[in-house]
């Protein structure tokens, strides 16, 4: 079974409440060139962090996605929680600094720095139990599950465009290709009046006239650009209908669309031809555009 086309951009949120209060879980996601997970947590829950971390850098293969969980713990009395790593960072630091150990005055002081003691609804180092860090672990696993979701809803909006991308620049390239039958003729009737414009036409013998003419054809054949666009349109199709971390190799044929469009419109001997070549160009850019978004 064919994987979903999955875009880079989402948006989940997941809340909980317990008897310790109440937790809220949001994730974003926006473009990125390859897989950048970020996390902003409360302290006392950096593993719950590395954790979800982790089960996003097994979901994901591309974007910028930004973590934050937001924690209000319950009123119930006053709690307090100390921070003792920090404080003994704080300790060590002070003891290098002054060539003795603390004393009660100077502990005091340290634990007066902002994040290590907190107290009332603040402390959540103080409800940081197993028990609610498994409970916010499976919190944080069903947020990426949603985040997924809603990337992938977003990614099926952007299969369907791109498939009508693809269809418009079929139509294109077969009107393109009715056009560049006349390429021959539109030529040779170019040459004739430039030489009879120099007045050269009688000085110009038939068969150097025939190979003129021939070797104009042969430089502005644009059978070959066109053969090639079917075949990136066609490819494109397949990697749309194979679905999975697409982004890239969309974003590949993106650019060779776009060569062979060039090339198509340098080669043009006549106004329509042009126009159809310029009509694909633009074309070929709103397929890019919309391509950037696919993980």
């Amino acid at each position: 079974m064919s994987a979903q086309v999955s875009s880079m951009t989402g948006f989940a949120r997941v809340t909980g409440e317990a008897d310790w209060g109440s937790w809220a879980f949001e994730a974003k996601s926006v473009n990125g060139r390859s897989l950048d997970v970020r996390g902003n947590v409360p302290g006392g829950f950096e593993g719950v962090e590395r954790a979800v971390k982790q089960t996003a850098s097994k979901m994901f293969a591309r974007g910028n996605i930004q973590i934050g969980l937001r924690i209000e713990v319950a009123s119930g009395g006053e709690m307090l929680s100390v921070n003792h790593d920090a404080l003994q960072q704080l300790l060590r630091a002070f003891e290098k600094a002054s060539g003795h150990a603390a004393d009660l005055g100077a502990i005091a002081s340290l634990m007066g720095i902002k994040g290590v003691v907190e107290n009332g609804q603040n402390s959540t180092r103080a409800v940081a139990s197993d028990e609610v860090v498994a409970a916010l672990q499976a919190g944080g696993d069903e947020l990426v599950r949603q985040l997924n979701k809603a990337r992938l809803e977003e990614g099926g909006a952007l299969n369907d465009m791109l498939s009508g991308y693809l269809d418009e620049m079929e139509r294109a390239v077969a009107q393109a290709d009715s056009l560049a039958g006349e390429q021959p003729r539109l030529l040779k009737a170019r040459l004739e009046k430039q030489l009879a414009e120099l007045e050269a036409s009688d000085k110009v013998d038939g068969e150097r006239l025939a190979a003129e003419v021939a070797l104009s054809v042969a430089k502005a054949d644009v059978r070959e650009e066109l053969d090639r666009l079917r075949a990136h349109i066609e490819s494109a199709r397949g990697l749309l209908e194979q679905g999975g971390p697409i982004g890239r190799k969309l974003d590949f044929l993106s650019q060779e669309f776009n060569r062979e469009a060039n090339t198509l419109c340098s080669k043009s001997a006549s106004l329509d031809l042009t126009n159809a070549g310029l009509a694909l160009k633009g074309l070929v850019d709103q397929f890019k555009e919309q391509a950037a978004n696919v993980e």
